[in-house]
């Protein structure tokens, strides 16, 4: 049995090797780019499942867009092609000849959405618009790392316009706030919900609003964004309608996105030295049954009860390991790498006995389970680990969370040791450009102020700021 790397001295190889190991992608040939293997997609997919859901019971519809973008989409705003320019994959030529213009490989799809919705609005009558696309983007990333930054990701990405502004800014909270959900309710990640800083927001956004996680190691990582568009890209597309006094109006847009990265992070928030954790919500298998077969004993009778098991308990997702290649210890080994949140083992005299052996992913205990309660105990334990995954994550963060005045105090420490540093700012860009000293950036401001001046500056805190070291 291989061994992973220790998680407190070497978070990052252990990072890499748990992901591979418990087969959630694989590398590719395609550098910067991973292969999403059939676990590492059924969790995918279950997140998928829930956002999707929540979206079109918000009112949005799912859409496809082309792939390739012409490039002179993207430099009908400044601020956008400029923030992405380093990213770009462009395509000059196909079927044997050069292109008369470039295509850019989508980074994303505001540009053509919003030519999209150019051609589609007429009227106030035609508003709002409310899009989502399930899709895959190409980003150019130097230092790839498996889900958290690859070349290729995927993600959905909504793009709505509105009316009004207040419309648009009431859209873009409350996605916030349905991601926040997502994290707190699904993911058992708490985060913290926050505006980015100019410097950090969305190229060519209005503001940007994200919600932050820190990971066990102590470095931030972006869950997700949702901006505030507003009209720039109205103008930039020649996006008009007829408002209701009959004169032409540009509509207010937002975007926003949560992508693969959040596999990463439940990886890195929950996972230890066995592997990987997965919240019961979120696990592609939440209770794995483990048969043991004894010599001179009648299988067809186990192989029976274990059927009639699975059976109550189909409101779960569960997986019957019941191959001869290997034996119950490394079931046991492979299940715990894999995070699997419960595992039943019932062999011939626990079912001569009437009951069955629970184990939990979080617990050190195995405990007896009498067969005719198995779907009540089990559904109940699977919340109590939903429960308590979420708690631990909290007192976490909690420690990893620290307040500080000054930079030429807390950098130091933030540089060797990590955490996620809550101080005063200023908000001149200049003083936010002396965090990259310690490698650290600012996460996002928050509704709050506990420093009555400037981390760096003499000049009075207009309001508090996160900073972090971040993936």
């Amino acid at each position: 049995m291989n061994t992973l790397p220790d998680i407190k001295n070497d978070f990052a190889q252990w990072y890499q090797e748990v992901v591979y190991k418990a087969e959630l992608a694989d590398q590719s040939p395609v550098r910067g780019c991973i292969v999403i293997r059939p676990y590492g997609c059924a969790l995918w997919e279950i997140i998928r499942d829930y956002v999707d859901k929540r979206l079109k019971e918000t009112g949005h519809h799912n859409a496809m867009f082309p792939l390739f973008i012409p490039e002179s989409f993207l430099k009908k705003e400044a601020e956008h092609v400029q923030g992405f320019a380093p990213e770009l994959a462009v395509v000059t030529h196909a079927g044997g000849k050069e292109l008369e213009e470039p295509y850019v490989v989508r980074p994303t799809s505001e540009t053509i959405i919003h030519y999209m919705f150019a051609r589609w609005l007429k009227s106030w009558r035609d508003l709002p618009i409310k899009i989502n696309q399930w899709a895959n983007v190409v980003r150019w990333e130097m230092r790839p790392r498996p889900f958290l930054r690859t070349t290729e990701f995927f993600w959905q990405e909504g793009h709505t316009a509105h009316e009004t502004m207040q419309e648009a800014d009431e859209e873009a909270r409350m996605i916030l706030n349905e991601y926040v959900k997502l994290a707190h309710d699904y993911l058992a990640i708490p985060v913290i919900a926050g505006r980015k800083t100019d410097k950090e927001k969305f190229p060519g956004a209005d503001y940007t609003l994200t919600f932050e996680a820190v990971m066990q190691d102590g470095k931030a990582l972006q869950m997700g964004t949702s901006h505030m568009i507003s009209q720039s890209f109205a103008r930039a597309f020649n996006m008009v309608f007829q408002d209701r006094n009959g004169q032409q109006a540009h509509p207010f847009l937002t975007s926003w996105a949560v992508t693969t990265r959040l596999i990463g992070a439940v990886v890195m928030t929950h996972g230890d030295q066995k592997g990987l954790v997965l919240p019961p919500k979120v696990a592609p298998f939440q209770i794995i049954i483990i048969p043991i077969y004894r010599a001179g004993h009648d299988q067809q009778e186990l192989r029976a009860a274990v059927a009639k098991i699975k059976e109550s308990l189909a409101a779960f997702r569960v997986f019957v390991d019941d191959g001869d290649h290997t034996t119950p210890g490394a079931k046991f080994y492979h299940w715990e790498l894999k995070g699997a949140p419960l595992r039943l083992e019932i062999g011939p005299r626990d079912l001569a006995q009437g009951q069955v052996i629970l184990a939990d992913r979080i617990g050190s205990e195995k405990r007896q389970v009498a067969l005719g309660s198995v779907a009540e105990v089990v559904g109940q334990t699977l919340d109590v680990i939903q429960k308590t995954m979420f708690e631990r994550a909290q007192e976490r963060l909690r420690s990893h969370w620290h307040k500080a005045e000054k930079l030429s105090d807390f950098g130091p420490r933030l540089d060797e040791h990590n955490g996620i540093y809550q101080t005063g700012w200023c908000g001149n860009p200049a003083c936010e450009q002396e965090l990259k000293k310690f490698k650290a950036t600012t996460r996002c401001l928050i509704d709050e102020k506990t420093s009555a001046v400037c981390f760096y500056c003499t000049n009075a805190s207009k309001g508090d700021v996160l900073v972090a070291k971040a993936y």
